[in-house]
């Protein structure tokens, strides 16, 4: 990661969270995002990743601060967003990307990972909005990006609950779209398709984890083919709406 001034773009200067930092597409996001100029806000509940992480942008010539946060809490995603203030005046953007894949089939009745799912994929997304929401009313501007999934539109086998939390996030966000479009805040959904991050080291099913060994004909994405994405809704000029974002692998049906 090398600082090039001449890649700054109107991301240059924004004060911008990030949840799930520590790894995957939120760890890819703050790179590329520093690379631009943003002054970041990094979250996850992995301290010492975030710190690694911070240490890396710091050394390329970037900005980032870091604070624990478990984003099924609400009192810790209010502090996050002080935090932010605090450090830098402001919020211009915020990531929410932390999220749970367990996938199993129905019949397993694994309910605490039903709950674990609502809690961090839906209540984390909510959490997050309710966190900087107000400031971003009170500036009359902000970027709120939510992380979906291509689960979020289509529903596979085992993926019963996981696509209903995304499909969830989609509901939420054109909701808060619509509730906030006039007021200079834009929200945008990223939909990703197959991404080669940890969250399948979340599934405990075996017959899902045999499906999942048993291979895919095509390539997985990267967690920086997300941060591409992210970071082309956030660099639009402002009287641009990027409403929704869909990005799977080619080879992905």
């Amino acid at each position: 990661m090398v600082k090039d001034v001449t890649q700054l773009t109107n991301i240059n200067g924004k004060v911008i969270i990030i949840t799930g930092a520590s790894s995957g597409i939120g760890q890819a996001a703050a790179k590329l995002l520093a690379d631009k100029g943003a002054k970041l806000v990094l979250a996850a509940r992995r301290e010492d990743r975030l710190k690694e992480l911070q240490l890396e942008i710091e050394k390329a010539g970037g900005t980032a601060v870091f604070k624990a946060t478990d984003v099924t809490s609400r009192e810790q995603m209010k502090a996050l967003a002080e935090e932010a203030v605090s450090q830098f005046g402001q919020i211009d953007g915020l990531v929410n990307n932390a999220g749970l894949m367990p996938l199993s089939y129905m019949n397993k009745l694994k309910i605490d990972e039903w709950d674990q799912m609502i809690d961090v994929n839906i209540k984390g997304v909510l959490y997050g909005i309710a966190a900087v929401l107000p400031h971003m009313e009170e500036r009359r501007q902000g970027h709120i990006i939510n992380i979906s999934s291509l689960a979020g539109h289509e529903v596979g086998i085992g993926h019963a609950v996981y696509s209903g939390t995304k499909f969830a996030v989609r509901a939420i966000s054109e909701g808060l779209r619509k509730e906030t479009y006039d007021k200079n805040i834009r929200t945008t959904i990223i939909s990703p398709g197959a991404v080669s991050t940890e969250l399948s080291n979340t599934i405990t099913d075996p017959d899902i984890i045999d499906m999942f060994n048993s291979g895919e004909p095509f390539t997985f994405l990267e967690g920086k083919d997300i941060a591409n994405a992210i970071c082309y809704a956030l660099e639009q000029p402002e009287y641009v709406a990027v409403d929704e974002v869909i990005v799977r692998p080619a080879g992905q049906p």
